[in-house]
């Protein structure tokens, strides 16, 4: 099976930065796509970026401009720059691997912006 553990969350004032990381592990497996998602409470699960192997992107469109998604293929690791933080950028924010056709996810880092 594939291990997914994440870290760099924490406080933070608003237009700050923060820096995630997640590392996968395991034996027997092959990822493809990485990426994070956020939940805040009483929200639904989303998308804020993915990175490809070959090192194509996509961003949720209110983190565009602001967080950098960046990708280690030989070390099985993905991170996330995040700068400009604003308070609606408080969520839970997992690490996500796809080993097609399965997805494996990370316990979660709590980000919380204060303003």
């Amino acid at each position: 099976q594939v291990q997914l553990v994440e870290s760099g969350g924490g406080l933070v004032q608003a237009g700050g930065s923060l820096r995630l990381s997640c590392a996968a592990s395991g034996s027997g497996f092959s990822i493809s796509a990485m990426g994070w998602y956020r939940q805040a409470p009483g929200k639904q699960r989303e998308l804020v970026a993915i990175i490809t192997r070959s090192f194509s992107t996509n961003y949720a469109d209110s983190v565009k401009g602001r967080f950098t998604i960046s990708r280690i293929n030989a070390k099985n690791t993905v991170y996330l720059q995040m700068n400009s933080l604003k308070p609606e950028d408080t969520a839970v924010y997992y690490c996500n691997a796809r080993d097609s056709p399965y997805d494996y996810w990370g316990q979660g880092t709590q980000v919380t912006v204060s303003s």
